[in-house]
């Protein structure tokens, strides 16, 4: 699906019990692979700073259910420098678009540090919106989200079915390689965050497997949920 010249996918959010997880993640390794960035079968670890405006509308957008939103982040996984990848994820009701473009370390530190000029000369149309969000919008570090993913795919109709776990918040620091960072968990040990992502249809096979009907569906937002984690941890 196509709207405002941006590709659009589907994408399906649940809260499941350890024990549904460990059934599914049973099922679907059986028959799905596994996501090639995995370094184990309990997945790899994302860790995003997450960005928003003065007037907290990032926040207040998704706590809100406005209908479309925007969010930039800067991404990293396993800890590693090796993939920095800046992203806009946009939503349009049930539907999202995701776009993304490399960054150095160098252009990660100068982001931190606030100095945005040399963005402003990226021929990437996605850089020059966040260095636009950045000098013009007031765009500033909001949280850090950590978590660990454990993914499989199925490449017709491009579908993932994800489950995030350990979600935490970083409470001192926006520095995604800090060596001082102190996580707060997010959620109950027990609970994971399924999600169902695809393009046109999510075939049948795919549907009996993973019986989405047979879980209840949320707004969720690991965003949101480690902003209140933060915001929380800053009161006296």
């Amino acid at each position: 699906m196509q709207f405002l010249g941006r590709k659009l996918r589907h994408e399906l959010k649940y809260y499941i019990h350890s024990h549904d997880h460990a059934a599914l993640r049973q099922r679907l390794s059986a028959i799905l692979t596994l996501d090639g960035n995995s370094g184990s079968p309990d997945g790899y670890g994302i860790r995003s700073l997450y960005f928003d405006g003065p007037h907290n509308h990032a926040l207040y957008d998704k706590s809100h259910g406005i209908f479309s939103r925007e969010k930039y982040r800067i991404r990293i996984y396993n800890g590693s420098d090796r993939t920095i990848k800046l992203e806009r994820k946009s939503k349009y009701g049930d539907y999202v678009c995701k776009e993304a473009a490399r960054l150095s370390r160098d252009d990660y530190e100068r982001i931190l540090d606030g100095d945005v000029a040399g963005l402003q000369e990226s021929k990437v149309p996605l850089v020059q919106d966040f260095y636009r969000a950045i000098a013009q919008r007031g765009f500033r570090p909001a949280v850090i989200v950590d978590y660990t993913r454990e993914a499989y795919v199925y490449d017709p109709g491009d579908v993932r079915i994800t489950f995030d776990k350990k979600l935490a918040a970083a409470i001192n620091t926006y520095d995604l390689f800090s060596d001082h960072m102190i996580m707060k968990e997010a959620l109950e040990p027990a609970r994971t965050i399924m999600e169902i992502k695809y393009n046109a249809f999510l075939p049948d096979f795919i549907r009996a497997l993973v019986q989405p009907q047979a879980h209840q569906r949320s707004a969720i937002s690991k965003y949101l949920i480690c902003r209140e984690v933060g915001i929380r941890s800053e009161k006296p």
